[in-house]
């Protein structure tokens, strides 16, 4: 069975078919809430903004044009939501450990620590910088899509990635040297031995 495109749902949304919201819902709660949880790094938060991108999307359906791509249109949204709501109440990020990607059994120590290291080098990216690679790496929107959502030219997205890339990997490498430091100041901590004690051979 052939799943209808986002769009032809969103369509009938558009129409009045509010039931069929709950098929995009099913379809985008999750992405749209890894965007946020990464961008902002607070779960509750980022649940609360889900449910504001769904209810502006019932308040707007009738603004969303045929032909128009329905990901684009809603990221759109969301980022509209997002930046509402620090208007109303500006804070300071806060990074939660739960934020972090699922580990599954498989993955050894060193990838679940490589995870949190990139979890956190993109925390420390400045705002817009986070956000163009959140949609572009991890919402797998096109350049074009991104141009769209940003108002800015196609290579102007081409270059903006490029120097978050540059910046995330200096800001991985510099998390991935201090762990690495932490652990040889560990080991050695263990070795050295009780003090007027005798060095083992």
């Amino acid at each position: 069975m052939t799943l209808a495109p986002d769009e032809d749902l969103m369509l009938q949304v558009r129409d009045g078919a509010g039931e069929t919201l709950g098929l995009l819902f099913d379809r985008y709660q999750t992405p749209l809430f890894n965007f946020y949880a990464k961008l902002t790094g607070d779960r509750a938060l980022s649940e609360d903004l889900v449910q504001e991108v769904f209810l502006r999307i019932l308040k707007y359906r009738q603004s969303y044009r045929p032909g128009t791509p329905f990901r684009a249109w809603v990221y759109q949204i969301a980022r509209n939501a997002r930046i509402d709501h620090f208007r109303k109440f500006p804070r300071e990020r806060t990074f939660e450990p739960e934020m972090l990607p699922p580990v599954t059994p498989k993955d050894s120590a060193q990838e679940q620590q490589e995870v949190e290291l990139l979890q956190r080098a993109l925390q420390q990216l400045p705002e817009e910088k986070r956000e163009i690679l959140l949609l572009c790496r991890f919402q797998e929107l096109k350049y074009e899509e991104i141009a769209g959502l940003l108002g800015c030219e196609l290579n102007t997205v081409r270059t903006r990635i490029h120097r978050a890339l540059q910046d995330l990997r200096k800001a991985f490498h510099r998390l991935a040297q201090g762990a690495m430091q932490t652990k040889a100041e560990a080991a050695a901590a263990e070795n050295i031995p009780p003090q007027g004690g005798r060095h083992g051979m």
